[in-house]
């Protein structure tokens, strides 16, 4: 499956130019990213995902809908509008300014957004930040903020986020695993 996902993403990265539009206007529970493209110069690794409708169609077929787990994130990327991924690793600590990851976290205390899980340790030097965008009663946006001293990924899911189906996306599109049907973070 991960053979499959890769190469949707990167026949979606050859088709971009055939897509080339204006800008989508700012939807709800969508964040605004910086671009970082300093950053990817000083990382070791780097993940940038940026698929808005069209392109999570276009990623949707590339999916088998007889793989039960991949028609069920076929089904679930139908209700997207957008996932925007940022992750960046470096192989020396605090590589990347915090205040880049504080400025994406001051967009979640905009009206909408509710912070579900906030897990900190100052042992290990980590945050991470799970937020919802509720909209007339229905998750709109999800958005997961992950730093750590060589580490930081911000992850931003945009349109009808159905909560029980949500854990068919970890893995996939550069989504990082973290558990959520278990409701605890998987071990890397």
């Amino acid at each position: 499956m991960k053979a499959r996902v890769l190469f949707c993403i990167a026949a979606l990265s050859l088709a971009g130019p055939l897509f080339a539009q204006a800008p989508l206007p700012h939807q709800k529970g969508q964040l605004r990213l910086p671009e970082l493209a300093s950053l990817a110069d000083k990382a070791s690794e780097t993940i940038n995902v940026t698929l808005d409708s069209t392109l999570l169609g276009i990623a949707g077929r590339f999916l088998d809908v007889n793989d039960p787990a991949e028609a069920n994130a076929r089904k679930l990327i139908g209700s997207l509008t957008g996932i925007y991924v940022r992750s960046f690793t470096f192989d020396e600590d605090f590589a990347y300014p915090k205040a880049d990851v504080e400025g994406v976290r001051r967009q979640l205390s905009a009206p909408g957004w509710t912070r579900m899980v906030q897990a900190r340790s100052r042992k290990e030097n980590t945050d991470v930040d799970i937020y919802m965008h509720i909209d007339q009663g229905r998750a709109m946006g999800l958005a997961i903020i992950a730093s750590e001293p060589r580490e930081f990924t911000i992850v931003n899911i945009v349109g009808n986020i159905d909560l029980e189906q949500l854990h068919h996306l970890e893995g996939n599109f550069g989504i990082p695993k973290l558990g959520i049907e278990s409701g605890t973070r998987k071990p890397e």
